[in-house]
């Protein structure tokens, strides 16, 4: 029986594309750009990016934490979700990354929304709880440090916020259930669906993005 499944894959993409138009000119540039200066090709894809920001329109998010800037792809998407008088802040750990993201956000229209933070995120993050509690996090950077980053979420979300954490099915690895690679998500999977201070599904985008609603 023949095989229909990477042409079916490929035919939804486009239709997907088409219909949905993930990627406007100013993320095409976005992600242009990140690649040209050298960027790591990690950002969230053009559907991912599009899931983001109507998540934080969904959720009438206003302040907003994300977790690891890169060249500001996702943090565009979400600023834009938190429309006018939203705050978005986003750490990232390269000096290099932050200003390339500031551009980005600049040229996106949303720099006056958002407050890049440059160095460790942990170290970082006490900076902003002043302003919370958050309505949304997004958590997209260094896998191992991704259940201290939920714990962090916790604390410093308001009830009813979304934590969002993506590449949650540890590139393929998760339910492997060998080596040490993927057990920093593990415990992160483990924490969010059964801790008890979040209801919490699966969005099985390509990557897995990890979804969170904060119940006490």
């Amino acid at each position: 029986m023949k095989d229909y499944g990477a042409a079916s894959d490929e035919k939804l993409l486009k239709y997907l594309d088409r219909v949905f138009k993930p990627e406007d000119p100013v993320l095409k540039t976005i992600r242009e750009r990140s690649l040209k200066a050298g960027l790591p090709e990690i950002q969230v894809g053009s559907m991912d990016a599009l899931h983001l920001e109507v998540l934080t329109r969904a959720v009438g998010a206003r302040k907003a934490v994300e977790v690891g800037t890169l060249g500001g792809y996702s943090g565009t998407a979400i600023a834009r979700g938190l429309g006018e008088g939203g705050r978005l802040h986003t750490f990232e750990l390269d000096q290099k990354h932050a200003d390339l993201a500031r551009e980005s956000f600049r040229k996106a229209g949303v720099l006056s929304r958002v407050t890049i933070h440059v160095g460790p995120a942990l170290e970082r993050l006490p900076k902003c709880e002043s302003e919370g509690p958050y309505d949304l996090v997004f958590i997209d950077a260094d896998k191992e440090t991704y259940p201290a980053y939920l714990a962090w979420a916790a604390r410093h979300l308001r009830v009813g916020g979304v934590v969002l954490g993506d590449n949650a099915f540890a590139f393929g690895e998760i339910a492997e259930g060998k080596g040490d690679g993927p057990s920093a998500m593990r415990r992160f999977n483990q924490e969010l669906a059964q801790g008890g201070r979040f209801r919490a599904t699966m969005l099985p985008t390509g990557e897995g993005l990890a979804m969170g609603v904060k119940v006490r």
